[in-house]
């Protein structure tokens, strides 16, 4: 048997107006889900525990098994680990988000996050920005490191777990309430302003009207994580599949493998087709028996509050990875456990993660059901089909007794 999770970061959504009261999953154009729901078994699963903040850190641990209130020590560690950084156990390390902050002559603690992500800004383009932020910045305690797009890393030696706001949760807002109180995390942040609004890229970015990368944004501290390996907890061989250094840093904590595809950029346009075909190489010809494909577009769309491109984006998920990679299983005559679900909904509305339950959809090859219900949150719920954790939910997908830790 092989077992394959495909996860749209923040897919579920809360009902819309605008789409007649129904949810973007609900209302998307997903053809593949429509027909798979009918084989196959759903309900909802609470993925992050009362009391922890809902994000894809707490969320996608919890969906591969690792209860976070055990395990989770900090976002931006398992990022870190994921591009190779060797931290101590005295080390924090933290995201640096370069994101757009307003630039209207008013003070700096006045600006206003206009763009977590700088438009989505390419890889090629913020490492040239992040190295002159690391030429005036990185002394002493303070290491910068490369990673994907926007998602940057620093590492604090000796440092202290600092309350951190992410950007994503402020967006349109001032900035001053949610500054750091750590004097020496505020100071770079806005030195960081001022070497990058007028650097000549985000200058050029401006006249091409796209949004300029002109500042530092720190939060997601925490230090060195501890988890143990996915092979001893389920006896799987597994593979992560995602452009997220996040999904990338759990997998390699996890002592998972990471798929490398080209094209993979966490975006709305991300390589959908090169992704499948990294599952389905890694289950029927690479020796693996679990895979984990990660898709960050319907998040992204999420926080952004495009219902068009969040709908486009789970439109995608559907066409060029369920469907294809449910086709090319079943021709190659392997039995097969496929587990659908977001890791917690980003809502439109909010602009922001929620910690609500989240629907799930499993369909086993070897053991089709016959319903008439179709995959969305609205019948997750009238399923009454509910796990009570996302380690519950993988035990159960993996078809083993599960224990609570």
């Amino acid at each position: 048997m092989k077992y394959v999770v495909v996860l749209g970061d923040g897919m579920a959504d809360e009902p819309l107006e605008e789409l007649g009261g129904r949810t973007p999953l609900s209302y998307a154009e997903t053809p593949f889900l429509d027909v798979l729901s009918k084989k196959s078994e759903i309900g909802m699963v609470r993925t992050v525990p009362e009391g922890m903040a809902p994000g894809s850190d707490t969320a996608n641990l919890s969906v591969l098994g690792y209860d976070p209130k055990r395990y989770y020590s900090g976002r931006s560690p398992l990022e870190a680990l994921s591009i190779g950084v060797d931290m101590k156990e005295t080390d924090v390390a933290l995201r640096c988000n370069i994101v757009t902050l307003s630039d209207d002559g008013e003070p700096f603690e006045k600006k206003v996050i206009l763009d977590h992500s700088s438009g989505e800004i390419s890889t090629a383009d913020c490492s040239v920005l992040l190295d002159a932020v690391r030429k005036e910045l990185e002394h002493g305690p303070w290491h910068f490191y490369a990673g994907t797009s926007y998602r940057h890393c620093l590492i604090w030696e000796k440092g202290k777990i600092a309350e951190l706001t992410p950007p994503h949760d402020i967006l349109g807002k001032e900035i001053g309430p949610y500054l750091p109180k750590e004097e020496a995390l505020r100071s770079m942040m806005e030195k960081s302003y001022e070497i990058l609004n007028c650097h000549p890229l985000n200058l050029e970015r401006k006249k091409q009207g796209l949004n300029p990368a002109n500042c530092c944004w720190f939060w997601g501290a925490g230090t060195r994580p501890a988890l143990t390996s996915f092979w001893e907890r389920y006896g799987k061989k597994g593979i992560m599949i995602s452009a997220v250094d996040l999904l990338k840093g759990i997998a390699v904590g996890a002592g998972m493998d990471v798929a490398r595809v080209e094209g993979a950029t966490g975006g709305l346009h991300t390589n959908y087709e090169g992704k499948m075909q990294a599952a389905y190489d890694a289950l029927v010809s690479g020796g693996y028996d679990f895979a984990y494909i990660h898709v960050e577009a319907p998040d992204e769309m999420g926080h952004q509050g495009s219902v068009e491109k969040k709908l486009q984006a789970i439109h995608y998920l559907d066409t060029r990875i369920i469907g294809p990679l449910y086709e090319k299983l079943s021709a190659a005559g392997t039995d097969f456990r496929m587990l659908v679900l977001p890791d917690h909904p980003t809502p439109i509305a909010k602009r922001t993660h929620t910690g609500a339950e989240v629907p799930w959809l499993l369909y086993d090859s070897t053991r089709p059901q016959k319903h008439d219900w179709n995959y969305n949150e609205a019948e997750g719920i009238l399923s009454g089909n509910l796990k009570a954790s996302g380690p519950a939910l993988m035990d159960y997908f993996l078809q083993k007794e599960h224990k609570t830790e």
